[in-house]
């Protein structure tokens, strides 16, 4: 299965209600690297991001009847996520929290301008870790969501069941904290990237348990 344009998610899910299980890879493909973000996010280790991602589409997979088309499937699936993470982290004290940076092996290496899609910027990698870990949970779950996984306002809100004007003033002072960082580096696309193997790993998983 190699033509994750083919369907639109409202397809694919038609598909695996019908019982065509098997497209529901292209899910999972299509939306790793929104969820992984967003464990990172969160400071959770690579394999406890993964263990969420799992849990998070296991629940998607269970619930697919009931998902309302009242938002789009990555806002859905976002929201799942976060919800995970956050009972995870409630759960957790804050000395079993893993810093992003000793998942640094996980991130791709930047050499110059001309390869800045294939791998990531090291600089802006370290810069970017760092003013992240420093900034409040609630600015940072808003940044992530908007800036980086590129949601909407109104996604974001509905996620966080926050005001769309919360979102705003949050994500306005998650800049404030990371401008001076990051402001001349920052490149959406190429911050905490779900590495094709780990996308390949965690659609193995998810398969291996709904079928």
């Amino acid at each position: 299965m190699n033509a994750q344009s083919q369907y639109s998610d409202l397809e694919l899910i038609q598909k695996i209600l019908n019982k065509e299980t098997a497209f529901f890879e292209l899910i999972i493909r299509r939306n790793n690297p929104f969820l992984y973000r967003i464990g990172m996010m969160y400071h959770f280790s690579h394999e406890d991001t993964q263990d969420l991602m799992q849990d998070s589409y296991i629940q998607a997979y269970t619930h697919l009847s009931q998902f309302e088309n009242r938002s789009s499937l990555k806002t859905w699936l976002s929201k799942i996520m976060v919800n995970h993470c956050y009972k995870k982290n409630q759960k957790w004290s804050s000395k079993n929290l893993e810093s992003l940076e000793n998942n640094a092996e996980v991130y791709n290496r930047y050499d110059g301008a001309e390869t800045s899609k294939k791998v990531m910027n090291a600089e802006l990698n370290s810069v970017l870790e760092k003013a992240l870990l420093h900034i409040p949970e609630d600015y940072r779950t808003v940044f992530t969501l908007r800036e980086i996984n590129g949601l909407n306002v109104f996604e974001t809100a509905e996620i966080l069941d926050i005001s769309e004007n919360n979102v705003k003033v949050r994500l306005n002072r998650a800049k404030n904290f990371l401008r001076t960082e990051i402001e001349k580096v920052y490149n959406r696309e190429e911050v905490f990237e779900f590495n094709l193997i780990y996308c390949d790993a965690m659609v193995n998983l998810v398969m291996k348990e709904i079928h």
